[in-house]
Parts: structure tokens; sequence; C-alpha cells
């Protein structure tokens, strides 16, 4: 079986937006833990625009915090104001901050519990990042267990250089002999991050997830306080299949979460352990419930921008 995943490094211009949002939140419960976050980010050629809402005592300078992200030579423009009085009627009880549905999953393939083409796709991303500190993707697939194709670009990266880095990394996989890599096909490149594209928040939804075999729910992670189910409740649903995959040494267990705006209980909480359906039972789904068990007032989450919010030691990854 064919399955292929994707990685791009914490300098691919959507990331640096995730990364700036995640900075604001972090920034934001630093100081006030109960704040109510929802910041966007676009950026590209010489601009950095923040829009959202923030209800926060927080003091902060979102500039700075762009800027010590992205680089010094971007143009900030903010545009942040309250959140709506509206949605925070359904949030001030206690109630979720938006409808949704949130997918959890667990797999025993690899020690982290993800995916294994994620899993490798991922860690040869970061080793190429450690190296090159630029933007850059890398792809993997794999048909059954064995590496089949390697693809890599790096911005300032030779296509020589990365094919050396990735063949002493192949050396404790053991690739097939129809092995093949790619790196940088389209030519060496010098012109990346936001001098060449553009980037915005929550627009690597698949990278952020589980790869691409592993449905999701739709919601972006970041730049969102946890009062947003889009994210406790996606991070809640990972810990319950991870529970599940431990308690019943099940080889892949799916976690669906479903939410009604205002409303703290789940309307519906299902797993699917090895294709056997039950309901979640012996956990507080609610929002407040998820907070606090996976303390999620923390701030934490500007690292989980950076390489995938599954598999690399969360609280709701054990």
């Amino acid at each position: 079986m064919l399955r292929t995943a994707e990685s791009v490094s914490p300098m691919h211009p959507d990331k640096i937006c995730d990364r700036i949002s995640d900075a604001i939140l972090d920034a934001c419960l630093s100081q006030d833990p109960y704040s109510r976050v929802a910041a966007e980010v676009m950026g590209g050629h010489g601009l950095i625009y923040v829009t959202g809402e923030i209800t926060s005592a927080a003091v902060f300078d979102v500039e700075k915090l762009a800027k010590r992200v992205a680089g010094n030579q971007y143009e900030v423009k903010v545009n942040l104001v309250k959140q709506s009085q509206d949605i925070a009627r359904g949030v001030d009880p206690g109630g979720a901050g938006d409808q949704g549905i949130m997918v959890g999953y667990a797999t025993n393939e690899t020690p982290g519990l993800i995916p294994l083409e994620v899993a490798l796709s991922r860690e040869i991303c970061r080793l190429l990042f450690d190296k090159f500190k630029t933007d850059g993707k890398t792809q993997i697939t794999l048909d059954d267990d064995k590496i089949k194709v390697v693809v890599a670009s790096f911005q300032n990266a030779s296509a020589t250089d990365l094919k050396r880095e990735i063949e002493l990394w192949l050396q404790k996989y053991g690739a097939g002999a129809d092995l093949q890599i790619f790196t940088n096909p389209a030519g060496d490149w010098s012109c990346g991050g936001f001098e060449a594209d553009t980037g915005l928040t929550g627009r690597k939804l698949i990278v952020d997830n589980y790869g691409p075999r592993i449905p999701i729910g739709g919601g972006a992670f970041s730049g969102k306080d946890p009062s947003k189910v889009d994210r406790s409740a996606a991070y809640m649903a990972r810990k319950v299949a991870v529970d599940y995959l431990k308690k019943y040494n099940a080889k892949e267990v799916f976690c669906h979460l479903a939410y009604s705006i205002g409303v703290a209980e789940p309307v519906m909480a299902v797993v699917d352990i090895d294709g056997r359906k039950e309901k979640v039972e012996g956990y507080d789904l609610s929002p407040k419930g998820i907070i606090n068990f996976l303390e999620l007032r923390k701030p934490q989450y500007e690292r989980t921008a950076e390489f995938g919010h599954f598999g690399n030691g969360f609280k709701w990854d054990m």
C-alpha cells in the first residue's frame, strides 16, 4: 500500500504565520491565563498583517513579537478588537466557543503513536531544518513500510548537499532498491519565506494533524485560546485515542468529538478501536474539564506550531 505525507519547516510562510499567532497567544496566557484569543496572521512581500479578537488583561507588543519570529525587515500592521459579546455570551458560562467536529487518532506503528509516513517526513524535515535553518518542505512515500520516495526542497541548500544528508539519514531505515530521491527538483533556490510567497495562519491543517490518511474536523489550531474547541477538543480527542490504544493494546484508534456553540457537553463522543465502536466514557469533555485536565491555560503553544501538534511529547500525547 502506497502512502505519502509531507512536512514543512518552521520558516515556511504558513508556519511563520502559525508561529506568530501562537506567540501572541502565549504572550496573553503568560500574563492572563483566562485570555480569549483568536489571532490570525497573513504575511508576505514586506508586510505582516495581524488581525483577530483578543480579550485579555495582558500587555505586550504585537509588532515586536511578529518581528521576533519573522525578522525585523517587515512592516507590521495590527487590527485587533475584543471578542464579540455574542460569542462571549456562550463561552462565559462554560460552553464551547464554537460548533465543530474534532478527530483524534493514535496508532501503534511508531513510538510517537502517529502514522509512519508522517513521523518520517517530519523527522527528515527536522534534520534538514537543523542543518540549513531555512524555508523548506519534505515528503515521504512508503510502499507498505519501506521508503519508496523522498522529496526535499530547501532554500539556500544545494540539491547535492540535500541528497547527501538524506542518504546518511536513510542508512538506519534500509530503503528498498527502487528508492527515488528528489532534491530541489525544480532547481536550487534562494528566494524563500515571505520574500517568495504569502503565508496564512491555519493553512497547513494536514501537516498539523496526522497526514492525509486520517480525517480531520476542519478547524485550525494556531492563535486560538483553549475555550475554542477547535483546538482544545482536538487535543482531548488525541488524548482519548492514546488512552484507548494503550488500554486495549490496539493497532489504531479514532476518537470523534462534536460540539454545539455555547453548550458544555459534546453532542457526540465516540471511539473506533480497530473497527469496533464505543461511546467515550470516564472523561470530563466539557471545555472547562478539558482545559483543566490538559493544563491548557499555560503558555506552550508556539512550539506546537513548529513540527505538528501530535506525537511531540505534549500532555495530550501521553
